[in-house]
């Protein structure tokens, strides 16, 4: 088994219930056991145009190989109406597999980990809330990069129904 993270994101419909749903979806599987969720973050599109973004972060634990998670997240998007009609455009559903536990690839269709990881206010901070010490072996804490994106703005979702957010690493003081 291995330990992995997936972000979720959208900014089109109900995006809170899209990505409770899809991390229904996920859970339901029996190759796959979500560890922990963080809350949901508000954000601003970055490179991209649009309503803003609700995010969030899950662990999970899998027999899954990384491509066949990707096919899973991948069809999970497909169940949600996700399409792909230019780069960054709006969208249902987004699903990206952030880190692959021992897995370090760069190749076309999966790179690992997520080559944008550290530059996303929206990857980092729910990362951070359920994974407060996460280590990359090329790029150290990731903690030490929230002073890089601490100009994006993000807000933190008031968590409906769960004991999500805990560990918060993250507040509007500090940025």
């Amino acid at each position: 088994m291995a330990r992995a993270f997936i972000g979720f994101g959208g900014n089109i419909g109900d995006t809170r219930q899209l990505i409770t749903d899809a991390i229904v979806c996920l859970a339901l599987r029996s190759e796959l056991q979500i560890l922990a969720k963080s809350c949901f973050y508000q954000s601003a599109p970055i490179e991209a145009a649009g309503d803003d973004y609700i995010n969030a972060v899950i662990e999970i634990e899998t027999e899954l190989t990384p491509y066949g998670l990707l096919h899973v997240c991948q069809a999970i998007e497909q169940e949600f109406g996700r399409e792909r009609p230019y780069s960054n455009a709006p969208r249902t559903l987004d699903l990206d597999i952030l880190s692959f536990e021992g897995v370090i690839q760069n190749e076309t269709e999966l790179t690992l980990p997520h080559p944008r990881i550290i530059e996303r206010s929206f990857v980092l901070l729910p990362l951070l809330e359920i994974a407060p010490h996460f280590f990359l072996p090329d790029l150290g804490e990731l903690k030490t990069y929230l002073p890089k994106v601490a100009h994006q703005r993000i807000e933190k979702l008031p968590c409906r129904n769960c004991n999500c957010g805990e560990k918060a690493v993250y507040s509007q003081s500090a940025h």
